[in-house]
């Protein structure tokens, strides 16, 4: 339903409309706009601003694709990729988010069909993908969570919530993982593996033609430290060792795309590394310019099929890659 605009003393719905249009479309400047409709220029320029945030206004730039193809040759030969999808640079991290979503949206719409599983896992950017979609649903994909639940986690978070979504964007079904994301320890976690609903639903996430998986890094703002999964000494512990990031939880991982030495390894419940590999289309989505190290660990481990992120992530990933290879040793 469209914001109703006329509400406060506000302009209507029709004039916003009017306004973005001249400005958009008929190169009016914002001081002509505001002689027009008798409103100061910098109520114009909030009202523009109004319409792109609502969606009644949305600006596509396109990067060379020549650019673009350099780009993911450079990805595909140097870490063994299927493909990259990369997005323009934008300073606004919600808007970055959704940049990369929507070109994993784009993705799906143009590879799956009728009878397919998508595994799901959790965070922002693979929230984000859900409100990405544009083409009608194709229908009949099932959607199967790849990880457990928190209710620390929120519904934008959760990946019970994500698979919701989006079976409905698509019009398929959603399976929900039975299970916590997070345990104390190991000997918990193999117990709840062999719980019959637990390995029913995992033993079909293994089976899914795609994965949706997010790249966590352990900054401040990241998913785990903002739920309080773990305390405060094990995340120290954890960077001071040379964990750089996780797969979504899945693994924790060293810049090498090596198993991390963590007490935090091997407490989430949901699919694992040998698991993605078997997955013919791993799409890993990370936006945030903090995440090049652990995107450059993911993309070592081998289990990446797709990576979504930012040009400017990707030029950083390929720096860091030239800076921390391994250099065979001389005998």
């Amino acid at each position: 339903m469209a914001p109703r605009y006329q509400e406060r003393g506000d302009v209507r719905i029709e004039t916003l409309i009017e306004i973005a249009t001249l400005y958009y479309y008929e190169d009016v400047t914002q001081e002509d706009l505001s002689r027009r409709f008798s409103l100061s220029r910098a109520k114009i320029s909030r009202l523009l601003q109004r319409a792109r945030t609502d969606g009644l206004v949305e600006i596509r730039v396109h990067q060379s694709s020549s650019v673009g193809a350099e780009l993911e040759k450079n990805f595909i030969d140097r870490f063994g990729i299927d493909r990259l999808l990369v997005s323009i640079d934008i300073r606004d991290p919600d808007a970055q988010r959704n940049a990369v979503a929507r070109l994993v949206a784009a993705h799906l719409e143009k590879t799956l069909s009728p009878g397919k599983t998508v595994a799901v896992g959790m965070g922002r950017n693979v929230a984000a993908v859900a409100d990405a979609l544009v083409t009608p649903p194709c229908g009949g994909v099932t959607f199967v969570c790849a990880i457990g639940g928190s209710l620390r986690a929120g519904e934008h978070m959760n990946p019970d919530h994500i698979c919701r979504r989006l079976a409905a964007r698509f019009g398929g079904e959603s399976e929900t993982l039975y299970a916590p994301a997070l345990v104390t320890d190991v000997a918990v976690r193999d117990e709840l593996y062999r719980n019959d609903t637990v390995k029913l639903t995992l033993d079909r996430a293994r089976r899914a033609d795609i994965a949706l998986i997010g790249i966590g890094d352990l900054s401040e703002d990241s998913n785990m430290v903002r739920m309080g999964w773990f305390s405060p000494q094990e995340i120290a512990e954890a960077r001071l060792g040379g964990t750089i990031g996780d797969t979504m939880g899945y693994d924790f991982i060293d810049i090498h795309g090596r198993p991390a030495i963590t007490s935090m390894q091997g407490r989430v419940i949901g699919l694992s590394r040998e698991d993605l590999d078997r997955i013919p289309d791993v799409i890993a989505i990370a936006s945030e310019n903090t995440k090049a190290p652990a995107i450059l660990g993911a993309l070592r481990t081998g289990a990446i099929d797709t990576l979504a992120t930012s040009f400017a992530n990707a030029h950083t990933i390929l720096s860091l890659d030239e800076a921390t290879r391994l250099r065979p040793t001389s005998s």
